[in-house]
């Protein structure tokens, strides 16, 4: 995945091979034909779409939405909003 001074390298050896079996399957998913070992005959947008597509599995993110009355205005509602991110 990485190979090596980048902020993106894989900080426990045996997380690789998990690693490589969710690019596959993320790749399987969007339509892109990876091999084992070099893929550098992959377009741009092949390749984005694998990462995209690992991304997007990632991080979903929760939102939850309800009014609340205002506390600096009496009689006046805000909504409120929380965003949650879940990392897999």
């Amino acid at each position: 995945m990485s190979n090596g001074n980048g902020s993106n390298k894989i900080m426990v050896p045996n997380a690789r091979e998990a690693m490589n079996k969710f690019k596959m399957e993320a790749a399987n998913e969007v339509g892109v034909n990876l091999k084992q070992g070099y893929n550098g005959d992959l377009t741009s947008k092949q390749a984005g779409s694998v990462g995209g597509q690992m991304v997007k599995k990632m991080t979903t993110a929760r939102t939850m939405s309800f009014q609340r009355a205002d506390r600096t205005a009496v009689g006046h509602e805000v909504e409120v909003r929380y965003i949650a991110g879940i990392t897999v």
